[in-house]
C-alpha cells in the first residue's frame, strides 16, 4: 500500500487585522472555494493548504455613575483569503473540506463565545470577565484545531476526518441559536 504524505496546515489570527485586509465572515450558507486561498504559497512548508481564521471579538460599554449598566458584543469567525494559500497541483476537494472544517471549527468557537457572553451579568468586574472568556476561548480553539489536525493527520487519515465532520456539524447544530447571523 502506498500512502501519499498531505500536510494541511491552520493557522488562526490572535492579533487585530488591519481593516484593509479581505476578510470573509462565516456564514452557513456559504462554503470555502479554492479561490478563497490568495496568499502565496510557501515552497519550504510540507503544507498543501494554510486556512487563516480567527475570533474577532468587540465590546461596549454603559455607565452610569461610574457603573456599568449595560453592554454589548460583537463575536465574528473570519477567514482571512491573503494570509491563506494552497499548492494548485496537489489541493483536491478532500483537502478543502478539510480546510472548511477549521473554519467550522472557529465558527463553533463563535457560538460557544457567544453563549459564555450570554450568561455574564453586568458587574463590576465585567471587562475582566471578558477579557479572560476571550482569552480561554482562543486557548480552546487552538487546543481543538491542533487535535483535529493530530487525529486526522492533517487530512490523511479519512475515517478521523469523517469522524470530525460529523462531530463539528453535531455542535455547530447544538449551539445554532448563536450562529453568525448577519
Amino acid at each position: 500500500m502506498c500512502y501519499k504524505l498531505v500536510l494541511v496546515f491552520f493557522y488562526f489570527m490572535f492579533t487585530f487585522t488591519p481593516l484593509s485586509d479581505e476578510v470573509i465572515t462565516w456564514r452557513d450558507n456559504i462554503k470555502l472555494s479554492w479561490k478563497n486561498f490568495k496568499g502565496d504559497p510557501k515552497p519550504s512548508s510540507n503544507a498543501v493548504a494554510v486556512t487563516a481564521s480567527g475570533i474577532t471579538f468587540e465590546y461596549s460599554v454603559k455607565e452610569s455613575q461610574s457603573k456599568i449598566v449595560s453592554f454589548t458584543t460583537t463575536i465574528k469567525a473570519h477567514f482571512y483569503p491573503n494570509k491563506s494559500w494552497y499548492i494548485k497541483e496537489r489541493a483536491d476537494n478532500h483537502i478543502l473540506a478539510h480546510e472548511q472544517l477549521h473554519f467550522d471549527i472557529t465558527e463553533l468557537h463563535v457560538r460557544k463565545f457567544r453563549k459564555e457572553v450570554a450568561q455574564l451579568k453586568v458587574s463590576p468586574r465585567l471587562k475582566n470577565e471578558l477579557r479572560r472568556l476571550h482569552e480561554k476561548i482562543n486557548t480552546d480553539l487552538a487546543i481543538m484545531q491542533n487535535l483535529y489536525d493530530t487525529e486526522s493527520d492533517n487530512s490523511i487519515n479519512k475515517e478521523a476526518q469523517a469522524k470530525w465532520q460529523l462531530f463539528v456539524k453535531k455542535e455547530l447544530k447544538a449551539l445554532e441559536y448563536y450562529k453568525s447571523k448577519d
